[in-house]
């Protein structure tokens, strides 16, 4: 996308930012708090039908009346036309208060007409004016402010509904935040993350942009060089962060918490992981900060690093904050958590939704259950690290609700492989398949790029196989408690597990399709 007119305050336009369709907003002034990226020319813009915004380059704006049918051609989504509905209400109501205006105009010239007849018949009807009023009735009028009668007469009208909406647009009420809306729900709290493209960075080149400093308890304290009090467009928490796990989800998560300014100790369980040991034990890294999170593959390494030799419940102290986001079972979060506040902590779960790539590009949906203030502590670093965050309630209802997500995920997964498969085997071209699929209520971007690593052989990890075989074990478990029937899962896991035993598990989820062919 590219402006191609002068835009300002005010106007209506097309936004888009990364990877998301343009979507209908308005320019406004941004908040304090919310500082203008260094070296882009970009302006502040709310979208309408969510309670999204961001700074947006200029070039990735269009006016929304000269682009109008275009977009709306392009993009059919369900929550799309929900956006164009409200920018057309809200025009609607632009256009009423115009007419209202101009109705109110007309009526005060039509008054002032009939004012200033009845007053010369009066003159008439008397046969004199005394010479005062005569000579300052014909002498000429002085510089200053017109008559009422005058001013009403020349005041200019906006020329076209499209005018009126670029100067009067500032005036639209956005919606209350889904806190305000949400009130009659206390266990859900939602909020929209805005924030700039982040660009793809790996743990990789962390160590480039780290300055590393030993603290008197031997942890390393790594800080981004470039980081300043504020960092874009977000605040980080003056709190210091903990991070402990750096496998495919954790390395993109610290790569975003230092870019956006936090200063974080980390520690990765795996000595070898990426060449370096940044910190001694869990303990150590609880111990010495505020918050701490964690992001493990399994239960068994969640609870093993929470309550082994020099775990994290060992660092913990009344206040200090523990947030676990790794994807575990409801009875595994549930014993954390009593642990935790047993020695006066204070516990948020926390997994996330995506994989590696959403992980480096800070556009995870993050899941919360637990301590609300901490929830609301880890505000910076959510916004850091996601897109979405969701507040749902006490200890086991985001675990209950991310394996749900992911046993559909899975399940989806199976099912393309299986398709693929079966287009092979009937002599159908797998490409075809993908383009008519691509075309169809299905498309999607996981869909896309799932076929495409079938397409291409290429099982480069993105999420693990091994993981979602886990998820789907768990949520096929977590149905089984509760006695409700989960037979699609259940032929899902089988699949995964016939991969696993192909050799599978390192793989990216899309090897289930291995399953199939062999």
């Amino acid at each position: 996308m590219a402006a191609t007119v002068s835009l300002r305050q005010g106007d209506l336009v097309w936004g888009k930012l990364g990877r998301y369709p343009p979507w209908p907003g308005k320019i406004v002034n941004a908040p304090k708090d919310l500082k203008k990226p260094r070296g882009k020319k970009c302006l502040f813009v709310k979208f309408f039908g969510t309670e999204d915004h961001a700074w947006i380059k200029v070039e990735q704006l269009k006016p929304y009346h000269a682009h109008k049918e275009e977009m709306i051609k392009a993009n059919k989504g369900k929550r799309f036309q929900q956006a164009v509905d409200a920018v057309e209400e809200f025009l609607k109501k632009v256009k009423a208060k115009q007419e209202q205006n101009s109705g109110d105009d007309k009526g005060k010239k039509a008054e002032g007409k009939s004012k200033k007849q009845a007053g010369e018949k009066k003159r008439k009807a008397s046969g004199s004016v005394s010479p005062t009023k005569k000579s300052r009735e014909q002498s000429p009028r002085k510089r200053g402010r017109p008559p009422k009668e005058d001013k009403d007469a020349t005041s200019p009208q906006p020329s076209s509904l499209k005018k009126l909406a670029m100067k009067t647009v500032s005036r639209f009420s956005w919606p209350p935040p889904t806190s305000e809306r949400t009130t009659d729900d206390p266990h859900f709290h939602h909020f929209l993350l805005s924030q700039t493209e982040k660009p793809s960075v790996t743990y990789q080149a962390i160590s480039k942009r780290l300055k590393v400093s030993e603290e008197v308890t031997g942890s390393t304290s790594i800080q981004a060089a470039d980081s300043t009090a504020i960092n874009g467009n977000i605040t980080p928490t003056d709190k210091k962060i903990g991070f402990l796990g750096l496998g495919l989800m954790g390395s993109g998560i610290v790569s975003n918490l230092l870019k956006m300014g936090h200063t974080v100790t980390v520690w990765n369980r795996t000595a070898e992981k990426e060449g370096a040991h940044l910190g001694r034990t869990p303990a150590e890294v609880v111990s010495t900060c505020d918050i701490t999170f964690a992001c493990m593959a399994d239960p068994k390494a969640a609870k093993d690093l929470v309550l082994g030799p020099s775990g994290v419940l060992q660092g913990i102290r009344p206040g200090k904050c523990y947030v676990d986001m790794s994807t575990v079972d409801p009875e595994t979060v549930t014993e954390l958590a009593q642990v935790i506040v047993s020695r006066g902590g204070r516990f948020l779960e926390a997994p996330v939704a995506g994989n590696q790539q959403l992980s480096n590009d800070g556009m995870l949906m993050i899941l919360a259950a637990g301590d609300h203030g901490v929830y609301e502590d880890c505000s910076s670093c959510f916004q850091a690290m996601g897109r979405t965050s969701f507040f749902l309630g006490e200890v086991g209802n985001a675990a209950r609700m991310m394996l749900i997500i992911n046993m559909v995920q899975g399940s989806f997964m199976a099912t393309i492989a299986e398709g693929m498969t079966l287009a092979q085997v009937t002599g159908q071209s797998q490409q075809t398949l993908l383009d008519i699929l691509i075309q169809s209520q299905l498309s999607s971007i996981f869909l896309d790029q799932k076929c495409q690593n079938i397409l291409q052989g290429n099982f480069k990890p993105d999420f693990y196989l091994k993981y979602i075989q886990k998820d789907l074990r768990l949520a096929i478990a977590m149905g089984d408690s509760v006695n409700h029937p989960t037979p699609m899962a259940a032929a899902a896991n089988e699949v995964y597990k016939r991969a696993k035993a192909l050799d599978q598990s390192d793989n990216d989820m899309s090897a289930v399709y291995r399953a199939y062919i062999h």
